[in-house]
């Protein structure tokens, strides 16, 4: 078993591995890719939402414009 202090002791690894955790925990790097994770979901439902309202009312839509274009006189 290694020694417990000294070089390379154990509470020396232990140390090592703190430092290195709070290194981790600093990096925000992981936060901002989430951050964008969201706010392209979120981007993408709205626009999910607008594309079902849009097509929901598109056949009533096109059925005014028929029964107009059907009762325009093109005679004169």
């Amino acid at each position: 078993m290694a020694p417990f202090f000294g070089k390379n002791s154990f509470m020396e690894q232990i140390f090592v591995l703190i430092a290195r955790l709070r290194g981790q925990i600093r990096d925000e790097d992981g936060a901002v890719t989430v951050d964008w994770i969201v706010l392209t979901a979120v981007t993408v439902m709205l626009g999910m939402a607008a594309a079902f309202t849009v097509g929901a009312n598109i056949p009533g839509l096109a059925n005014q414009l028929s029964k107009t274009v059907e009762n325009t006189d093109m005679d004169g």
